[in-house]
């Protein structure tokens, strides 16, 4: 018995192998901004690359998404410099405007450029 139960956890200690033409997708796919890649935050910066400044109003409809969601990915985003938010009053309605930042402008084009990566690599096997 253990003689078998030595096989067994050699089997589990062992790592997995990587198909080669697989290896620089994964490696690609490890590099990703975990940051970027949450799917309300990809729509943040993805929303505001195409639009100099959205409200948050405007954000909130076009993600579908609830005031407290929108509002913790978009301070996580800001609290890494790749949005800008700006408050004021509309009246006496709050009113806040994001903008992409250019380092925000970086790590959206430098996550597009690996999942073009992962793609292209998926596409060649």
């Amino acid at each position: 018995m253990a003689g078998r139960q030595s096989a067994v956890r050699k089997e589990k200690d062992r790592k997995p192998q990587q198909a080669p033409a697989l290896a620089p997708a994964l490696e690609s796919a490890q590099k990703l901004d975990k940051l970027v890649h949450e799917r309300l935050r990809l729509g943040i910066l993805s929303a505001l690359s195409v639009n100099e400044s959205l409200t948050f109003t405007e954000l909130k409809r076009l993600l579908d998404s609830t005031d407290g969601n929108l509002s913790i990915h978009a301070r996580k985003l800001e609290d890494a410099g790749y949005v800008s938010a700006t408050k004021s009053f509309d009246g006496r309605i709050p009113r806040t405007d994001y903008r992409l930042t250019p380092a925000g402008q970086r790590a959206l084009e430098r996550y597009l450029d690996h999942m073009e990566s992962i793609i292209q690599a998926m596409r060649e096997k």
